[in-house]
């Protein structure tokens, strides 16, 4: 009965041999919705090595092969950089690859959340009521998003983190280790806050804050070219918090 239960499995390869990879190929076991056959890796000096009892194939051009000698339709990006997340899911999805989630047994997740694609869900992670849950995006152990968080496309919320309820978390975003950000704040595009930071006020786009009450460290000097090359949900101006997460809604949906 297990085998023909294993048989029925829809198949799936992990992008990403390291770390991160290793835990999604866990997460995907434990979960046994999807049968991973297989990694992809762009070391080429991997293929052929097994991790965890399963085979680096090859690297990411040879996915096409791959799908027509195994048959293997679907697959997840395990790999912890934002942007590379990003681009690869975009690529794999543009040679006809489905990208799925990974979600742990043990992680906690609200009926009524709303999840995109190539998500990762770790083991204890807690998402609750109406959560927006952008593509690509990694909610690592036992975080904690809260009732009608944003979270968009390509952010890392790591391990032991704390969002508190309608915060808005935007696209390339990381959040460090054990950080703590209170309720209705906007973290912006591509920031960086700092392990164990309380975060009391929002975060500007692409700087970086730390401490307890987090300050900021580093940014970017703002210039009227900065719109032109941001994501779709940043390049325009945006002056409140509901016009922040339509805004980035409409984004993710159009993709």
């Amino acid at each position: 009965m297990q085998n023909d239960k294993t048989r029925s499995k829809q198949t799936c390869v992990i992008l990403g041999c390291g770390g991160h990879g290793r835990v999604v190929l866990d997460i995907l076991r434990g979960a046994a919705i999807y049968e991973a056959v297989g990694f992809v890796d762009s070391n080429p000096e991997m293929i052929g090595r097994r991790i965890d009892g399963i085979e680096v194939l090859g690297t990411p051009n040879d996915l096409p092969a791959l799908r027509d000698r195994l048959g293997v339709g679907h697959a997840i990006v395990a790999i912890g950089d934002n942007g590379v997340r990003r681009a690869l899911s975009d690529e794999i999805e543009s040679i006809g690859f489905e990208l799925i989630n990974a979600i742990h047994p043990s992680a906690n997740v609200a009926r009524n959340v709303t999840l995109g694609r190539n998500i990762v869900i770790s083991a204890g992670a807690l998402v609750c009521a109406h959560c927006q849950i952008g593509d690509s995006v990694i909610l690592n152990t036992g975080c904690i998003v809260d009732h009608e968080t944003l979270v968009g496309t390509a952010t890392h919320i790591c391990p032991g983190s704390r969002l508190a309820g309608r915060v808005a978390v935007e696209s390339g975003a990381f959040i460090g280790i054990g950080a703590t950000i209170i309720q209705s704040l906007r973290i912006g595009y591509e920031a960086v806050v700092g392990a164990g930071a309380v975060v009391i006020d929002d975060v500007a786009p692409m700087s970086t804050v730390v401490g307890v009450p987090a300050r900021e460290v580093k940014s970017i000097q703002k210039t009227a070219e900065l719109n032109g090359w941001l994501v779709p949900e940043m390049s325009r101006p945006i002056s409140g918090r509901a016009e922040v997460m339509e805004s980035i809604i409409a984004a993710s949906d159009s993709q």
